[in-house]
């Protein structure tokens, strides 16, 4: 089955990692998305591979955010090139874009004039900043935006500690997920109204609701969250302890009174539960650093594959190993869960990672992997109704690539 979004056209013109992201779940989900690119080397993304150390022969970030889309090479600085552009959303549902707004509007495909041109188009517009400020133009990255600015890497920083690297479009892929919902509202309202409208997300703004549990305290009691320290949580039964092998797991122990007794009879001492020094939260907090040093070294005599049976019996026992990226690649329940799709590539598939949604009534069809650079601008321009001798014309004065 082709997906929910299935007869839903897409032009994007995205760049890097937040709008390319945000096609990428509106074409996992069905929608025929058009990926317009530049002259040359195309989508900056497609030189991930020499960014991640050399000539390699894929180029996995970049075959995640690009699967299902059709590539067309276009160059938009040309009369020639916005005209076949205007064409294209004419007849398009959708147009998204994370270019910035000042290059969007010398090519006369800023919001303003496209809204007023296509009344039914959504126009989707992802920024580093926000659409006002004196920051509205700013180039941004996710690291800067979302990750720097948006008070993410200080809430992980511990006091006197570096902040911590941010991994590879993890702003960007959340930005983009939000972008996605907000089309597809766009679309939803489209559907009783008529009516086209712009849709906006930032790279910051969605830093900032990544962070809104600690921004909202900071809202009505004007003071910063501390950073955690493992070492003297208020709370120990929802901590990081290690095994014998030093390997990391988390205890998951949010609701204190429910989840203290099962942890003292896991480590062996039920008669903490009545202890003084542990009884209540409070007693917990007092001397949660003498409790962690003795659960630490509890934990520090058996490892992870001994205590898990040790922990699942017991029903109230939350629990989680902290895993790496190619342990979870191995987990059955990662799979299980969906986590992982087969994309069809020539005569076989390449797996991937999923975008996190199903649609169990209207299930996805993956239908390519990323598009060679202009694979298909013939054909999409031939969809237009334009005869071969003018798409000859445009490929000779390097309009079409």
């Amino acid at each position: 089955m082709p997906g929910p979004m299935d007869g839903v056209r897409v032009i994007e013109l995205g760049v890097w990692v937040a709008g390319p992201a945000a096609g990428g779940i509106l074409a996992d989900w069905g929608a025929d998305v058009v990926k317009i690119e530049p002259p040359g080397l195309g989508d900056p993304a497609r030189s991930f591979t020499k960014m991640l150390g050399g000539d390699l022969p894929f180029n996995p970030p970049f075959e995640m955010d690009n699967r299902n889309k059709r590539s067309l090479c276009l160059d938009l600085t040309t009369d020639e090139g916005r005209e076949v552009a205007d064409a294209l959303l004419s007849e398009a549902d959708v147009f998204l874009t994370n270019i910035r707004p000042a290059a969007l509007a010398r090519l006369g495909l800023d919001p303003e004039s496209l809204c007023e041109r296509f009344p039914r188009l959504v126009y989707g517009e992802i920024t580093g900043y926000g659409r006002e400020g004196e920051d509205a133009d700013r180039a941004a990255y996710d690291i800067a935006a979302f990750w720097a600015r948006s008070g993410v890497a200080a809430s992980l920083t511990q006091p006197g500690g570096q902040p911590p690297f941010q991994r590879g479009g993890m702003g960007d892929h959340n930005t983009g997920l939000a972008a996605a919902g907000a089309i597809s509202a766009a679309l939803f309202a489209r559907e009783r109204t008529g009516q086209g409208q712009l849709v906006s997300t930032s790279l910051l703004r969605e830093g900032m609701y990544t962070m809104s549990f600690d921004v909202a305290l900071t809202l009505r009691f004007g003071a910063d969250v501390q950073v955690a320290d493992r070492k003297t949580m208020g709370n120990p039964c929802i901590n990081s302890y290690q095994d014998r092998d030093g390997r990391w797991f988390w205890i998951v122990g949010l609701e204190a009174d429910r989840h203290w007794p099962p942890l003292a009879r896991i480590v062996g001492h039920p008669e903490w539960v009545e202890d003084d020094r542990f009884k209540g939260p409070g007693d917990r907090a007092a001397n949660a650093g003498e409790l962690i040093a003795m659960l630490d070294e509890i934990f520090a005599t058996r490892s992870l594959e001994e205590w898990k049976p040790i922990f699942e019996a017991e029903p109230d026992m939350f629990w989680s190993p902290v895993q790496t990226i190619s342990e979870v690649i191995q987990d059955a329940q990662a799979h299980a869960a969906g986590g992982f799709v087969e994309i069809p590539d020539g005569e076989s598939t390449t797996i991937l990672p999923a975008t996190p949604a199903d649609f169990h009534g209207t299930p996805l069809e993956h239908r390519n992997m990323a598009p060679e650079h202009g694979a298909d601008s013939e054909a999409i321009l031939r969809e237009l109704g334009q005869t071969a001798e003018q798409i000859q014309a445009l490929r000779e004065k390097g309009i079409l690539g």
